[in-house]
């Protein structure tokens, strides 16, 4: 299963949750009364875009929270989509799912539907911290959730966590690291906890009720965070992702950061496909009243042009592990002291006809584009 590949990737959008976490700034709804309504819109929204180029060759259902549906809803959205779209034999098909959802007798369903691989969203195995950033599940259910995965029979396993916690210890997230490490999941996503505007955090930050670590803290939970995965066997593969090995990397994902074709279902869902991309609206309501009427439910686009598509590059590129090509760089006029200076700092490194970001280069990733 490749994970480089340069056909395009399906995604839809569950916007339910059974609880909205304080740090999520996805759309997403906790009535779940809505969701028959958006299942059959979804249906028709496919039939909408039937012409899209494919096949696909990665489905990633996320959200919201897909694992608050049940088998039988699951079985339709993946019957619909199969019969709309055309997928290839091996396509890595993903299921988002929160461990207090799960059982084994759901998970074994859900794999006999044609889902394998699944992203599990633990962001802890720390009980205050889970209920500090408003996780229903606790830590033993987190760690039931990976052994039953594996029971069930997924050949994929990923794992979610969240680090840099107002006045968390390095070294609490560090036994976090070792107890997931234990469980041999194949992908590992690490993403420092920001502040999202419209989420509880973002209120409570106003409010003097939560304060973020400094940039330096930050660094350091990134970099000590790099060093324990890689000594753990994984490979670093983009700034917050891990893989197990280069067949584990996430297909659908590493399309995002390559600039190929994704089609997006669902409220709020984003696609791109050449130089446009789209994206739907963040409502229920108008998106299900859009496509009831027919229209396809696209709430704002923008064209790419040439060199925002090589800026683009540079900041996606800078943020994995094979980076940039340096040809992307000679558009600047003092661009070969900028790699002189990155190189200097120890930023970047130049190999062969790319430059790569070095592990201090991707603590500051994104600042990194504007030097060319």
């Amino acid at each position: 299963m490749s994970a480089d590949s340069s056909l395009p990737g399906l995604y839809v959008h569950v916007p339910f949750c059974r609880s909205k976490c304080r740090y999520c700034g996805f759309y997403s709804r906790t009535d779940l009364r809505g969701v028959p309504r958006w299942l059959e819109a979804l249906e028709t929204e496919a039939r909408l875009y039937e012409d899209f180029p494919g096949p696909f060759d990665s489905l990633y259902v996320g959200g919201g929270t897909p694992s608050v549906l049940s088998p039988d809803r699951l079985g339709r959205l993946i019957s619909s989509l199969a019969e709309r779209f055309d997928f290839r034999e091996d396509s890595e098909i993903t299921l988002e799912a929160n461990p207090d959802d799960l059982s084994l007798e759901l998970l074994r369903e859900c794999r006999s539907l044609g889902f394998n691989r699944i992203s599990i969203g633990i962001q802890s195995l720390n009980d205050d911290e889970l209920r500090f950033l408003g996780r229903r599940h606790d830590g033993e259910q987190g760690k039931r959730a990976l052994s039953w995965a594996r029971r069930a029979g997924f050949r994929r396993i990923g794992v979610d966590l969240i680090y840099g916690l107002p006045g968390q210890p390095f070294s609490r997230w560090l036994r976090t690291l070792r107890a997931i490490s234990a469980f041999q999941p194949d992908h590992v996503s690490c993403y420092q906890l920001t502040v999202e505007e419209g989420t509880v955090f973002h209120k409570m930050e106003r409010e003097g009720g939560i304060r973020l670590g400094g940039e330096e803290e930050q660094r350091d939970f990134f970099l000590g965070t790099s060093r324990f995965l890689e000594k753990a066997g994984f490979i670093h593969y983009e700034v917050s992702n891990f893989a197990a090995e280069e067949l584990c990397r996430s297909r659908h994902n590493v399309k995002y950061w390559s600039h190929v074709s994704y089609l997006g279902l669902g409220p709020s869902a984003h696609s791109f496909h050449q130089d446009r991309r789209w994206w739907n609206a963040s409502s229920l309501d108008g998106y299900c009243r859009w496509v009831e009427e027919g229209r396809k439910p696209v709430d704002g686009e923008e064209v790419l042009s040439e060199e925002q598509k090589r800026l683009e590059a540079l900041y996606l590129g800078f943020r994995t592990r094979e980076g940039v090509p340096l040809k992307a760089l000679e558009n600047d006029a003092d661009w070969r002291e900028a790699v002189r200076n990155l190189q200097r700092s120890g930023l970047i490194l130049v190999q062969g006809e790319r430059v790569v970001s070095t592990r201090k280069g991707w603590a500051v990733a994104d600042g990194l584009p504007l030097c060319f």
